[in-house]
Order: structure tokens, then C-alpha cells, then sequence
């Protein structure tokens, strides 16, 4: 893992985004896995920016979500595919075809969640990752308790990651689907490269046990220890309950110029 720590939200974006260009600016047709939820707004606004502004083309890029709620109307404005459509593919340059979501209206959820990892490994598979992370530790929908080597699957939302995503519900807890479609940890681990941004004091812990706990199902998050190729990206609220932070800015700080260790 390598470490960054900013003041700002968007200068977290700026990293990202930059890590992102040099993917495919060495492969123009990259996949890249996309996520929902608040942390990686700003992430997909400095890309659409930099679009805008001729640096960046995803014109030849396909995507893939991490997730979808189970059971919404597909006109639903928090159903993940709208979410996605709205917030980036509608901001950028990328053909919306090239857009691909697990279906949360399959009559046949196991099988639908089969075909969606086959299609990620039909392309070659994901070649840089977007993630967030929840207050619990969870990655995508894969909840304490998941197994670390979990492939796409079906998911049962816990109380604690509904109340988190109720704000997007009108803060109705009873509007949020208690069931969903998530790549699995080991379909994320495959990803070559990953970025996971967390910004916020609620996500201190989560960020502390990620980073320096234990590789547990208690924290499915901490399994992206065993990934050769990460960037964590916090500010300075989710980065307060990290023991060596002091190690990871000197680490960032005094890096060489250019590639770093392939990161």
C-alpha cells in the first residue's frame, strides 16, 4: 500500500485522477471499475474536468460497477446503473455501452451474478479500481464476514451499512434495499491496480483497521494488504487514527521521481 494524505477532498482527486491518466494514457482502451457513494464524486469531476480539457479520453474505455441494489426500479435515481450514468458517464467522454452493471432485476441472481464475473474476465479484466470504503470496513457490498477469496455474489445488507446509505434514501432506513449484487474480495483483488479514497472522521477506524489491523473477514477491507499495487487516499479526519502516519508522509514525501515500485 502507499499512503497519501492531503488537506482536501480535491486534492485527493488530483491523485487519482493522475494515477488514472497514466493508465490510459499507456492503454486507451483500459477497464476501469467504478464506484458509487460520496467519497469518489470528486474523483470522477476532475476526470470529467480533465476530459473537458482535452488531457484525458475515455472514448475507448469500458467500465464496470462494483455493486447494485437488489429489487429497484430501474428508473430508480439511486438504482447504482442511474447513479453511475449520472455522476460519470454523463460527465465524460465514455460511450455509455461501454458502461456495465450487475442486473439487481434478474429473476436468477446466482446466475446473474456468474455472468457478470465472466464478463469481467471476458475482457481481460479490471485494470484500475476505484473503491471506497465503509465505516465497518466493508469494500463494495462484501459486509464482515465475507470471505476474503469471494467472487461476484449475492449480498444481504447490514443494519449499519443501510443506516450509512439512508441519506440517500430520504433518510428513511426503510427505503434502502436490504439486499444487493457486489463484486466479490477476490474479484476485486484482481484488479491490477486500485484506488480506494476515504475522507471523514467516520472513516478513521475503518482506515486504521484496513491499513495496520489483522487480514480479517472483520474487516474485509484489510485484504487489500495482499494487493501488490494500491493507493490509499485520505484526508487528514480519515487518516487521524493511523499509529504511523508519520512513516507513511515521509515515505510520500521523499519518493522518487517517476514509477515508484510500479504504483
Amino acid at each position: 500500500m502507499e499512503l497519501i494524505i492531503k488537506p482536501t477532498e480535491q486534492d485527493l482527486a488530483v491523485v487519482a485522477a493522475e494515477a488514472i491518466c497514466e493508465v490510459y494514457a499507456d492503454k486507451p482502451n483500459a477497464v476501469l471499475g467504478v464506484a458509487t457513494g460520496s467519497s469518489p464524486l470528486p474523483i470522477y469531476q476532475e476526470l470529467s474536468r480533465r476530459v473537458q480539457a482535452g488531457s484525458l479520453s475515455l472514448s475507448r474505455a469500458q467500465a464496470f460497477q462494483l455493486d447494485e441494489y437488489v429489487g429497484l426500479p430501474q428508473d430508480h435515481p439511486e438504482a447504482y446503473h442511474n447513479f453511475i450514468r449520472r455522476e460519470f458517464a454523463d460527465i465524460t467522454d465514455i460511450d455509455h455501452n461501454s458502461v456495465y452493471g450487475e442486473d439487481g432485476l434478474a429473476t436468477d441472481l446466482l446466475a446473474e451474478c456468474q455472468r457478470y464475473e465472466q464478463a469481467i474476465v471476458g475482457v481481460g479484466g479490471i485494470d484500475i479500481q476505484i473503491l471506497g470504503i465503509g465505516a465497518d470496513g466493508h469494500i463494495a457490498f462484501n459486509e464482515p464476514g465475507t470471505s476474503l477469496k469471494s467472487l461476484t455474489h449475492p449480498a444481504v445488507l447490514t443494519a449499519q451499512t443501510r443506516r450509512d446509505n439512508a441519506r440517500f434514501f430520504d433518510g428513511d432506513i426503510d427505503k434502502v434495499p436490504r439486499h444487493a449484487l457486489t463484486q466479490g474480495v477476490g474479484t476485486i483483488l484482481r484488479a491490477r491496480k486500485i484506488l480506494l479514497i476515504a475522507t471523514g472522521s467516520n472513516k478513521a477506524d475503518a482506515v486504521r483497521d484496513m491499513v495496520e489491523g489483522p487480514v480479517s473477514i472483520s474487516c474485509t477491507g484489510s485484504a487489500l494488504q495482499l494487493h501488490n499495487n494500491v493507493k490509499v487516499l485520505l484526508d487528514e479526519a480519515a487518516a487521524a487514527k493511523l499509529e504511523r502516519q508519520d512513516f507513511y508522509r515521509e515515505v510520500y514525501a521523499n519518493r522518487p521521481q517517476g514509477a515508484w515500485l510500479g504504483l
